[in-house]
């Protein structure tokens, strides 16, 4: 959580998506044209490695003690491999140090995109088990909002935002992810101070696999199947957003998706690497009635201008529910090409 211009904003879902592999063209004509979005989808996420995202020291009977933290290791840090044994779960790390007998081990870990080397010794709690004092986490799941879809390259973008730690806010290493359906079965509406949520259920529709997590929206291929795809609209260049008017496509019941006004009312950059390129207003009486505004779940919902999606919602500001911020189309289409 951060303060940004006196409101608290948050990132609109607890755990998000990803991509294929040949990019949407950038330029003007019928290649540049996608599907509207704004369809829920759930997703469970597989880290590739373990990222780091607490440090708590344990009493050994003499002193409390922290050996990760001695031995340098940080908040989220991606531990891969111990002693040259892939780590790919929590049950892996736990396994591998409570066998240890005390000894040294040698931790491969990511940090920054770089791969470094960390020696770490478990020491005994008052149980007499070894541990770490470190807690990792391995996997995820949630709900999500799909931005658009390419059935030329069947694939799809969604969310505006990565999936991320909701403790650290650090990007989660992919390593698997399965997309499924998901069917909406109620909306706890947001409050000044409290933001609501779009609550729902998987179902046994599996559309695809992940294939990328980035800063700005996460991508799937979806295995040949259409995520119910509705009209077709072309993507805007960046230059073409502008404050005003604009619709915001979503899903908050069972009657599928369903546009509702909205206001840009700032530009507020064009930056490639972040997902807050402009400010959006909720207009629309139906949505500040069910919603507040908007919720979490809401992430990736399109938006769209003069006839073209513009971007996705990514943020809600927590104070102010009926704003939030929105990342620019062709920011998200960029992160999917590398």
């Amino acid at each position: 959580m951060k303060k940004i211009k006196k409101f608290v904003v948050i990132m609109l879902t607890t755990v998000m998506l990803t991509s294929s592999a040949n990019a949407i063209s950038a330029s003007a004509g019928e290649e540049n044209s996608v599907y509207l979005g704004g369809q829920p989808f759930g997703v469970k996420f597989y880290n590739d490695g373990v990222i780091v995202v607490e440090l708590e020291s344990f009493f050994d009977g003499k002193s409390y003690v922290c050996p990760s933290k001695q031995s340098g290791i940080k908040v989220n840090d991606i531990i891969k491999t111990v002693n040259g044994v892939e780590i790919n779960s929590n049950e892996d790390l736990q396994k591998i140090s409570a066998e240890s007998g005390g000894k040294e081990m040698k931790f491969e870990i990511e940090r920054g995109g770089e791969r470094i080397s960390k020696t770490v010794t478990p020491r005994k709690n008052t149980s007499g088990v070894y541990l770490l004092g470190a807690w990792v986490k391995d996997s995820c799941a949630g709900i999500g909002t799909v931005t658009y879809y390419d059935s030329g390259q069947n694939y799809f973008a969604a969310l505006g935002h990565g999936i991320c730690d909701s403790q650290t806010t650090a990007l989660l290493p992919l390593k698997s992810a399965e997309v499924l359906g998901a069917s909406i079965s109620s909306v706890s509406k947001s409050v000044e101070g409290k933001p609501g949520s779009i609550n729902g259920y998987f179902t046994d529709n599996k559309l695809g696999s992940l294939t990328k997590n980035t800063n700005s929206g996460v991508f799937g291929i979806t295995g040949g199947k259409k995520i119910n795809a509705s009209e077709k609209l072309p993507l805007a260049q960046n230059n073409e957003a502008h404050t005003g008017e604009a619709k915001i496509y979503t899903t908050i019941d069972n009657r599928g998706v369903k546009g509702y006004d909205a206001e840009i009312k700032q530009i507020r950059n064009t930056d490639r690497d972040s997902n807050e390129n402009f400010v959006i207003k909720v207009t629309d009486s139906r949505l500040i009635e069910k919603c507040g505004g908007i919720v979490q779940g809401m992430s990736g919902s399109p938006i769209v201008q003069n006839g073209k999606i513009i971007g996705a919602v990514t943020h809600v500001f927590m104070n102010k529910p009926d704003e939030g911020y929105g990342v620019l189309i062709q920011n998200m289409v960029s992160n999917y090409k590398e």
